[in-house]
């Protein structure tokens, strides 16, 4: 079992706490160094069209095929559900989480389907969040 033991030096007016684990893999005397910060994830597509133009793709189909629940709108639900996703090489989403709910099921569930629907979709590489939203006012009524 290792026993911790912080030191503390101060060197040029700074203070540094160096903490040294002994018998753990590193060599006496010898502080363990942090491993940089992961990089944030990039959009790898080479050339063609840009990120933020495919994301913006991605959003208009899904909101395209969105269906407004008949039993939310006869409720006036409305509402933002954050769906999360990846896309797979063939452009169907997989991985479909609800990550953030509009406080409706009906909008939920009606969230996931669309973006479902929304295939095949323009190539991202890595986890897309996105927003789909439900507004009265957005959506056509429907004739019974």
């Amino acid at each position: 079992m290792s026993s911790r033991r912080p030191r503390t030096c101060l060197r040029a007016g700074w203070l540094v706490v160096a903490t040294f684990l002994s018998g753990a893999g590193t060599a006496a005397g010898e502080p363990y160094v942090a491993a940089p910060p992961p990089r944030a994830r990039e959009d790898a597509m080479p050339g063609g069209v840009p990120f933020e133009e495919r994301l913006a793709e991605i959003r208009r189909r899904i909101q395209e095929v969105l269906v407004y629940p008949p039993l939310a709108r006869r409720r006036a639900v409305e509402g933002e559900s954050e769906i999360a996703f990846e896309i797979a090489p063939g452009g169907a989403p997989a991985g479909i989480e609800l990550v953030r709910s509009s406080g409706s099921t009906l909008l939920d569930a009606a969230a996931q389907r669309a973006v479902r629907a929304a295939a095949p979709l323009p190539p991202v590489l890595g986890r897309l969040r996105v927003p789909v939203r439900f507004e009265l006012d957005a959506f056509e009524p429907t004739v019974p």
